[in-house]
Order: C-alpha cells, then structure tokens, then sequence
C-alpha cells in the first residue's frame, strides 16, 4: 500500500504556501505556548481564577514544559476563560482550533460530564452568547492529551438555531474555554497549554518607523520647536485635584542637560496670575499630534510623598484654555469627552507603584479603567515606559512587559474617544498631602518617541501559489522550498507538531529562488505544520516526516 504518510500528503494543501505580499495588509497567527513567545495576551476569566504563568505540575507524557496555564473554577456557575483577537476569524479556509489539557481527578467536585467546550463568540456584542457556536469534546483525568475542536466537521451547537453554519460566519473574534459545562456549582481545576488555531488572522500594524522624537541631546532650555510651556491656571485660580503647584516657563523647573531632561518640582513660594502658590513645576505639550502609533518614555521618577510626575496624551480637541492646541485653535471638545490616556503615572505615597489609565466619559477620575505594577527602582533607575495605540485596544507595558490592555466590548463615544489625533504631556504635579520636608525634585526623560506605521515596506511583490514547490515529500533531513520568481526578504519559520507544539524556529533569509530548511532529521516521525513569517505576514505549509 505504499507509504501511508506520503498519500496522505499528497492530497495536502501544499500550496497554501502563497505569499501574498499586499499594502498594510498584515498576518499573525493565534498560538500560546505560554513559555513567553505567544501572540495571545487578551487572556480573561470569568467567574474563576487564572494564571496564564504556573508551573506545570505534571511535566509528563505529551507536554513536559515548564508552564502552562491553570483554570480553576471555585464554583462559578458560568465560570470560563477567554481571548479575542484584533481582527475576526475567516473559518471558511481554516476552521480548526486545538489544544492539550491536564484535569486532575482531586480537582474535581460533584458528577459533571468531563468535557471542555470551545465556543466561538463576538466579543463586541453586548450579550456574546446570543450568537455563539459551540463544540463540547469528552476529555479524560489524571493525563495530558491533545483536542481538536473543528468548525468544518465537528458537531457544532449555535445558541441561536437561527445562526448560520460557524464556516460561512465571519463574526467570530473571541475564542472561549469551559471546562465541565455551565449551570453548576461545581469545582474543576484544569491545566491547558499549546493552544493553536491552524489559520491566521489580519493582524495590528506594526509600528516600527520613527514619526518624531525629542533625544534631548542638546543642553540648555528645552527645545522650542518640540514643546510648549502650559501655564495658565485653569478658571478658579488653581489646578485640578487639588495640586499645589504654578507651573512655570522658567529653566530652573524644565531643562536639559547631561542628555535628558529635567522637570523640577521645587518648593517656593511663587506669585504669578494673581496667585501665590509655594511650589513650582512644569507642564510641557507636544507640538506634535498623532492619530495610532506606539509611544515610548524612558524616564526615572522622582520620589517623595505628594509628589506626582506623569507621562500622558490629551485629544488635540481638548477645549482647555492655556494648552497649546487650544491656542492653536483645535479645542473644541470637553474632559474626559475628549479621551486621555496616561502612559504612565507616579504616586509618591506609594513608592515605586506605577500606573497606567484611560480617561473616557464612561469612567473618569478616580476610574475603573486602569493597571499597574511595582518597579523596585522607579526612582533610581530609568526604564521604558510604552504604549501601543491600535485603532481596537491601548496596551501599557513597562520594559516590554505588558500590566493593562484597555479593549472595552463596545466601542462608542462614550467608551473609545481614541478615533481622533492626540498630543503628549509631560509634568509633575504637587499635591496637597506633600511631605513637609519635601523641597526638590525632578523627573528625568532620557528621551521620547513615537513611531507609526511604516506603509512603505508594507509593499512587496505579490507571487501566487502556483509559485512554490517544495520538496521533498516526505522530508528526511531537509526541506527546500522552491520559488519561481526571485524574492529577497528575510524569512522566520515555526514547525508546529499536530498537536500544536513547537518544534523548530527558524531565522533565514531568501536571496533568490529557494530556501533550505536543513536539521529536520531531529523531528519525530508524523505530521507538521510549518508557519512562514515574511514582514509580518504568515503563511503556511504542511508535511511528512519520516
């Protein structure tokens, strides 16, 4: 009968190999292996507990690496766990999911059926449910095993009989995990790890090209052309939340010098506006706006009780009178109507705590709507302090370590004001609890940048699938990949095994017609499903191993 790999890869589609290189049309696929390289970091629960990071307690059989994610429902009657996704699934191509799963028999309470339901929703409907499809596979105790759950062949249950068939659908954006079913009380500790979906999805763009920046390279006042001086008081004489401070053009509370810049906070007293305040600082607006993009600080904060340095947006819209846009013009717009996001900000009554917030007509002031996390040398030490703004989802991190994402379910006016240009602001605030003691101190910016999308590289030649053959079938030891036309771009390769591990990276360039993949003598007889990323574009193929 012949090798039985060898037919059952002749009938693959080889082809989906096609490289498809069109303007800002960008790829990613959905895998975590929650051992730091996943493209999944919207992960949820809902009436129970996770831990996206807990060290596998079973390392055996099939899955022996270090962590893995642990559920546990305590007794939530619909407890489940989540992810969306930026852009919606096309299942019409690629409609399987898959996953390994560990449930501990001491784990468990009461009589459920063991199962896990993978269910499919819109994450941006109010009540997703309502339009969910399910798929519910038996799973066994005490091992970990792989499950697939397939939208193409599989039993599927929708919620609304109505709903059409889950491949034809194209409003999927959530994916949900429920272990032992809903409508119960009962207890389940479940352990899942190596998820994948076999497809890809049109991924975030990628900011990578510089739009502006401020180096703060050059001593002496700070840089005119870059940055406005905000010092007019608001109406009642004084600044919001009660702060203590004038904010002031003067050099001796904004400069630069030794390569960053210096805003001081000092303790004097001060008369200007027909207010006299006993402590003075400074409030600085960008002169540039931007509408999506990525924003990067590299600061050190000063310390002491009462102080409050930060590094925030604001709509170029703002109606605020005194801010340089509003001078400009553009204020036409209330707070928080306006939006504002605070990229990061610092209590000094609660010593190296640093927060990141949105700032929206649905929660304001003391909002809801905020992360953060302790960095031990916020004060002693400079770090990079981020934030991605995508046209569906603000993430914060702090030295590429992601502590928010802001992704509200529905997006309205009232949620997402962050359809609109906004500038930066760097100050430091005093407020009324400032220690007696206090008399000094200053917030340090080594520099700050913004990049945008770079929509000049995002062109490439467009090659069909007819394009490629790769041989050969099945592989031994290597694997070459042919094109016919030239193609010079570099190349990153994962080998996936079917159970959604991965095997093998890759990081090659091609310059010409080929590419080799050698060293595949290391893989286990079976089936593999390699992903091709070409400028964040991702591809994929299918073979044998002998």
């Amino acid at each position: 009968m012949g090798n039985p790999l060898f037919y059952a890869l002749r009938f693959l589609p080889i082809l989906l190999l096609s490289i498809l290189f069109t303007a800002n049309a960008q790829t990613q696929t959905v895998h975590d292996d929650f051992e730091g390289s996943g493209t999944i970091d919207t992960w949820a629960g809902d009436d129970c507990d996770i831990n996206t990071n807990y060290q596998n307690p079973f390392p055996q059989g099939i899955n022996t690496s270090a962590t893995v994610l642990r559920y546990a429902d305590t007794g939530g009657q619909y407890a489940n766990i989540r992810f969306e996704v930026p852009n919606n699934f096309d299942l019409s191509v690629h409609h399987t999911f898959s996953l390994k799963i560990y449930i501990a028999s001491n784990g468990l309470t009461g009589n459920q059926a063991n199962r896990i339901s993978l269910k499919l929703q819109d994450g941006t409907l109010g009540e997703p449910w309502t339009t969910q499809c399910e798929i519910i596979k038996p799973v066994v105790l005490n091992q970990w095993q792989v499950v697939t759950f397939n939208f193409n062949t599989d039993p599927y249950f929708n919620f609304d009989p109505n709903s059409g068939d889950p491949i034809l659908r194209s409003d999927f954006n959530r994916v949900l995990l429920q272990v032992n079913g809903e409508n119960n009380n009962d207890q389940v500790v479940a352990l899942v790890d190596d998820i994948l979906y076999d497809g890809t999805i049109t991924g975030e763009p990628v900011y990578d090209q510089l739009a502006w920046s401020d180096e703060f390279d050059v001593a002496g006042s700070v840089n005119s052309t870059k940055w406005f001086h905000q010092t007019q008081l608001p109406a009642g004489g004084s600044w919001f939340n009660g702060e203590q401070q004038h904010y002031t053009n003067r050099s001796i509370n904004s400069y630069v010098s030794d390569n960053t810049l210096k805003i001081v906070a000092k303790k004097e007293t001060y008369t200007a506006q027909g207010q006299t305040k006993n402590y003075t600082s400074a409030r600085l607006n960008s002169k540039f706006a931007f509408k999506y993009g990525k924003v990067e600080f590299r600061a050190k904060f000063l310390s002491g009780a009462g102080t409050w340095p930060a590094l925030w947006t604001l709509a170029k819209n703002v109606d605020e009178n005194g801010g340089y846009w509003d001078t400009q013009g553009f204020g036409t717009v209330g707070w928080p109507a306006c939006g504002e996001m605070d990229i990061m900000e610092h209590w000094g009554n609660n010593q190296n705590f640093v927060q990141s917030a949105t700032h929206t007509t649905s929660s304001s002031g003391a909002t809801v709507n905020k992360g953060g996390r302790v960095i031990s040398t916020a004060s002693t030490a400079f770090h990079i302090y981020t934030l991605e703004w995508y046209p569906k989802r603000l993430v914060f991190s702090v030295d590429g370590i992601v502590h928010y994402i802001y992704n509200p379910t529905i997006k309205n006016a009232e949620t997402w004001p962050f359809t609109t240009e906004q500038y930066l602001l760097m100050n430091v605030a005093i407020e009324q609890n400032i220690y007696p003691s206090f008399t000094q101190g200053a917030l340090e910016v080594d520099y700050v940048r913004v990049y945008k999308q770079n929509t000049t590289t995002a062109l490439a030649p467009k090659i069909s699938s007819a394009a490629f053959n790769s041989y050969p079938n099945p592989v031994t030891e290597a694997l070459t990949i042919e094109l016919n036309g030239e193609v010079h771009q570099p190349v990153r390769l994962k080998i996936f095994s079917v159970e959604g591990k991965l095997m093998k990276t890759y990081e090659q360039t091609i310059n010409g017609h080929s590419v080799t993949l050698k060293d595949l003598g290391e893989l286990p007889a079976g089936l593999y499903m390699m992903m091709f990323e070409v400028n964040q574009q991702n591809h994929h193929l299918k073979f044998a191993k002998q």
